[in-house]
């Protein structure tokens, strides 16, 4: 078997040109599949821990989906607010154990604002039940003290005492910003992996304050003029949504009902995890489409693989009559054949895997300064492993014909001379 191992690689080495194309070929189609499937897996983990413990989101009258994406992980914007006195009736529940108000709208260089209070900072939670810790500083306690995630600390360089103006509007619709206004960096999240980790978080009185007089959605004469506003008695009139953790499940239906029967002003009471299911069945469809499209990458590229065994099995006649010449009979051709197709697959499969793996690295860190979610990386696991061996022993499977092949025209010339 040594033997037969060492002439197949020595065989390769021979046709390195068209050896080298082939694995390529099999590497990156393998990368794309696994690549695909590692990312999918960990955007999934990655949403399902960006907030926990949280039993209703309520926003204004919507769609679950667009409710859940702006509150929690900060993509798109809601169409509407809802009235501040709404959320200290509900807030006020007996079956209430806490909420957290959430105002967004606001940006600064890219990263969102929000405008929350200190329960944001009591009963957040992430991941499995972990709280937001500082690395360092402290949490906001002034009107214009911010607040922010690790992301924003690294990608901006700023540290503790930093002077940073928010921007009304987000992206491309931050036309305005409050200079007139700054504020000054109190506090540096640790890393959560979260969306978190690229917001900026100020108290919703800043938020108040920011926005006095862009009742027009523009700044009057009073609202670039400081000094003629009263600070004194900030008071929020609306917010984005708000976070509910109730004293007990039981309660979660009916209060979600009363909540979207609220004859006061329309309102929308989502459940996280019921919408989370939601949305990936929603994404289901795509992501089959994406498997099935990398499972036919690399049946393109094993079939190129045979291909190119098929077309030299001719010009390999005078190589296969020398092994004869010195013993070797059919079968020995026919495995020769086959451990060759084998150790391309198996070369292609196993630099598949490191290029997936040098793949994500190289754009986890955009993935998380954009969407704010986490790739995780680690060690090939059952999952793995296992498309490893499907794809191999496909490979092994589809290398017979070839190997069928040159047995047929080395037991043809055989009887011919």
């Amino acid at each position: 078997m040594k033997i037969l191992f060492n002439l197949a690689w020595l065989s390769i080495m021979s046709r390195s040109g068209t050896a080298i194309l082939t694995v390529f070929s099999i590497t990156i189609s393998v990368a794309l599949l696994l690549g695909m499937e590692q990312l999918r897996q960990s955007m999934r983990n990655s949403f399902l821990q960006t907030v926990s413990g949280v039993d209703l989101v309520v926003g204004a009258r919507g769609d679950a989906i667009p409710i859940l994406l702006y509150s929690v992980f900060r993509l798109g914007d809601a169409t509407n607010n809802l009235r501040w006195q709404s959320y200290l009736e509900w807030s006020a529940d007996k079956r209430v154990q806490w909420t957290i108000p959430l105002s967004l709208g606001d940006s600064h260089k890219g990263y969102r604002v929000l405008g929350t209070n200190t329960d944001y900072w009591k009963y957040y939670r992430y991941g499995k039940n972990r709280k937001l810790d500082l690395k360092t500083g402290e949490f906001f306690d002034g009107l214009y003290e911010a607040v922010i995630g690790s992301v924003v600390a690294d990608k901006l360089g700023y540290q503790l005492n930093q002077q940073i103006v928010i921007a009304h509007g987000v992206g491309s619709a931050a036309l305005f910003e409050h200079d007139d206004q700054p504020f000054q960096v109190v506090g540096i999240l640790k890393p959560t992996g979260t969306p978190v980790d690229q917001t900026i978080h100020v108290s919703l009185e800043a938020i108040e304050a920011i926005h006095i007089g862009w009742e027009d959605g523009f700044p009057s004469i009073e609202a670039s003029n400081p000094a003629l506003m009263n600070l004194t008695e900030i008071q929020p009139k609306s917010i984005t949504a708000f976070l509910v953790g109730l004293n007990s499940k039981m309660h979660t239906f009916r209060l979600q009902g009363e909540i979207n029967a609220f004859e006061k002003e329309p309102l929308s009471a989502i459940l996280p995890g019921v919408t989370m299911q939601k949305l990936w069945k929603m994404m289901g469809i795509f992501e089959k489409t994406l498997m099935t499209m990398g499972a036919l990458v690399i049946l393109s590229s094993l079939t190129s693989l045979i291909s190119l065994l098929l077309a030299t099995l001719n010009e390999r006649r005078r190589e296969m009559a020398i092994l004869r010449s010195v013993g070797a009979g059919p079968l020995t051709i026919f495995y020769l054949l086959w451990v060759e197709a084998t150790l391309l697959c198996f070369v292609g499969i196993f630099l598949g895997f490191v290029f997936q793996y040098g793949g994500l690295i190289f754009v986890e860190p955009i993935i998380q300064d954009k969407l704010g979610l986490q790739i995780f990386l680690g060690w090939p696991g059952t999952k793995e492993l296992l498309f490893f061996s499907w794809i191999m022993a496909f490979g092994m499977l589809i290398s017979l014909f070839p190997a069928w092949r040159a047995y047929r025209i080395s037991l043809h010339d055989g009887l011919i001379q």
